[in-house]
């Protein structure tokens, strides 16, 4: 495979996670000679521009990646766990941003900025590379910026204990959610009944605490997600962490509420510090000031917002008052960028360098 020139197939490219990697990738000027878009039946034949050219989607049959160096996955689990072994057999290296195989023991679950270095470590424990060792995944999209967020403070500090409650945006459920806040919206100014069928219940000025679908526990599939997750990104497998997602009335970047019990107790003044010199994050903590994360922001505002943008916005630092070593604080990411598309793109870049 030639870093100088891949052939990139994108699955799931005019999805919401799909779009936003075709833009990363120009953005970051990732090595793409020939690009291969895949979309559902009924994109077939729909016209992308990419690079100054135009590409036809496809979609998904035998043989369809022959000749791909590198594929990223932006679809249903079912998609992939169909065709990610396939792209693999046919000699693809593969990124898949889909649950299907994120807990899987011999997979990497990758996050850069926290656990990068399992790619090159796998890469080199590798005798002979089986199709199976060409997969790699990304993270659920709020555990992504959460893991970003937690990694330094188990480095220096330690965990005992994390609860989370998540603030995630349509976005999260894709274009269609999108458009169903948008006209739920439009309908409830124009005094007209607002319609629901992505959602369960009405999410235009709402808010609604089910994000995917109840197990025994009482506890949702995505919250789940987020704490198996968020255990074996950071390599802490009994980390005790509680979580609750919420589906908010934004369309684009998801927000958490993190408390934090440490081992060690923690001088926020320090974290700031740390925070302020990590990979991947950015500091917005003047609370005074009227300075902390937030995804939207507009023209004047003293505050960079997260939409559209690559890293993971931390604030709200502070001490929590009730345990000797606990702390909160406010996370802001673009759900579609480090949750998804970017995520993907930068472990690809991290696979590049190992192999090169």
């Amino acid at each position: 495979m030639s870093v100088k020139g891949l052939k990139v197939a994108v699955v799931g490219a005019t999805g919401a996670v799909g779009h936003e990697l075709l833009l990363s990738l120009k953005k970051r000027n990732f090595p793409v000679n020939d690009l291969v878009l895949f979309a559902s039946s009924r994109s077939e034949g729909k016209k992308v521009e990419w690079g100054g050219k135009t590409y036809s989607c496809q979609v998904l049959r035998k043989g369809c990646f022959d000749g791909v160096d590198l594929a990223f996955f932006d679809a249903s689990d079912a998609i992939s766990k169909e065709w990610v072994p396939q792209a693999a057999e046919s000699g693809a290296w593969v990124v898949d941003n889909s649950a299907a195989f994120r807990m899987e023991k011999d997979i990497p679950l990758v996050v850069p900025e926290v656990n990068g270095s399992l790619v090159g470590a796998k890469l080199k424990s590798l005798k002979q590379v089986q199709p199976r060792d060409r997969i790699f995944t990304g993270p659920n999209c709020s555990a992504a910026p959460l893991s970003v967020a937690l990694k330094p403070i188990r480095d220096l500090w330690g965990i005992r204990r994390v609860v989370v409650s998540t603030y995630q945006s349509t976005s999260g459920a894709g274009t269609l959610a999108m458009a169903e806040l948008t006209d739920q919206t439009q309908a409830v100014l124009n005094g007209s009944p607002a319609r629901s069928s992505i959602f369960p219940h009405r999410i235009a000025f709402n808010c609604i605490p089910h994000i995917g679908g109840f197990k025994e526990d009482g506890y949702t599939g995505e919250e789940h997600k987020i704490v198996e997750e968020t255990q074996k990104m950071l390599d802490l497998p009994d980390l005790k962490i509680s979580v609750t997602a919420v589906r908010v009335p934004t369309l684009s970047c998801h927000a958490l509420t993190v408390n934090v019990e440490c081992e060690k107790q923690v001088n926020p003044d320090h974290l700031r510090e740390v925070f302020s010199k990590s990979a991947g994050v950015i500091l917005q903590d003047r609370p005074q000031d009227k300075i902390y994360p937030m995804g939207m922001t507009f023209e004047g505002d003293p505050v960079e917002g997260a939409s559209g943008n690559d890293a993971v916005y931390i604030g709200r630092i502070r001490r929590d008052p009730t345990l000797g070593s606990g702390l909160n604080l406010w996370i802001v990411a673009d759900n579609l960028r480090k949750g998804a598309a970017l995520n993907a793109i930068q472990v690809a870049e991290v696979l590049l360098k190992a192999i090169h």
